[in-house]
Parts: C-alpha cells; structure tokens; sequence
C-alpha cells in the first residue's frame, strides 16, 4: 500500500454509535444544532485546508449537490459554510454508486474501479488528504480493507434510539490515536483519531 496520502473518515456521530435516527437514511435532525456550532465548522476549515480529494457515495452526492453550490454564493452564510461550499465546487470528487452514470457537479465523476482499487490508485498519485464525506458504507468498508488512515468525528450528545451504526459487528479490530480535541457549546465534541499502524 502506498501511503503518502491520509485518508479521512469525516462524520457525524450519536452517543449511541448511530450516523442515521430511527427514520431512516434521512433522518438526521439531530445533528443540526451540533453541525453548525464553532467547533465543528472549525475542524471543516481545518479539513479543506489539507484535503485535495472527497469521496462521496451516491445519497452524500446527491444531498450535498443539492444543497451545497447555493451556498457558495450566499453572502449572508457563515463564513466557515461559505468557504467549505467554494471548496466542494472546486475539489475533486469521487462519487462511489452502482446506479448513477454521470455525475454533473463540477470537478465530480463517477469511480471507474471499486472502492479498493480506487483509493490504492488516489493514494499513488500526487495530491493533499483525501476525505470521505460523511459516507458512512464508504467510512464502513475502508475501514474494513484497512485503508483508512484517520477518523474526524463530531460526537453529539444525543441517543437517536436507532437507525444505522457507523460499525458493523464483523469490523476488524485496529487501534487508534487521539490527536486533536475540541468541545462545542452544544456538548458535541469533535475528535480526531489517526490509525496506529
């Protein structure tokens, strides 16, 4: 494995180990209040200042597509959402889906290989971080090939009861390092681990 690129799982998290509540995929009331307090947009600052690549799954894509581009342009956002949304536009983004054929966002294309593949070839090539956003079956499965370098997550003080976990039971056991802290006034707090190779 050639490793001159980290690979970032970037993600919400509830206290229960959740990234969706009860009401499916869509379901992340939850999160607002906690995602748009100062440290977490922080760390999303700090993120695109080293990140060169963003890997999406078809339902991140789509949402973030949606929603993201607007925002870019709108004066009266966050300075922190603004700079994010302009760096989105512009990164290179690789969209893992089984179902789309193009993807129409800017600097955005479909993954020719498999997950695997993909990244092995990314990591080869010259470039900054790359993150996965908020895709958690991408987060599940890199971890799973051993291939994911750090976790960013934003763990909010929330039990959503139910709804999907971030890791499956099977997950192969792998120790990390904390490496960075920050607390928000919303109880969340934001944790980096870098993987313990």
């Amino acid at each position: 494995m050639t490793a001159n690129r980290t690979v970032a799982g970037n993600i919400s998290l509830s206290l229960d180990g959740r990234v969706t509540g009860r009401g499916g995929d869509h379901d992340m009331s939850w999160v607002g209040r906690h995602a748009v307090a100062d440290a977490p947009r922080d760390l999303m600052t700090r993120m695109i200042d080293t990140a060169t690549t963003a890997l999406l799954g078809r339902k991140n894509y789509e949402g973030f597509a949606g929603y993201w581009p607007q925002v870019a342009q709108a004066e009266d956002a966050d300075p922190r959402d603004r700079a994010f949304a302009q760096w989105l536009d512009k990164v290179e983004k690789v969209v893992f889906s089984s179902t789309l054929t193009e993807a129409t966002w800017q600097n955005a294309r479909i993954a020719a290989d498999d997950l695997v593949t993909e990244i092995q070839r990314l990591r080869s090539e010259p470039g900054g971080d790359i993150v996965v956003l908020s895709s958690h079956t991408i987060i599940a499965a890199l971890l799973e090939a051993e291939e994911l370098d750090r976790l960013q997550i934003t763990l909010c003080p929330e039990l959503v009861g139910g709804g999907i976990k971030l890791f499956p039971e099977e997950m192969p056991a792998t120790s990390w390092s904390l490496t960075d802290l920050a607390t928000s006034e919303t109880g969340a707090v934001c944790l980096i681990y870098d993987r313990i190779r």
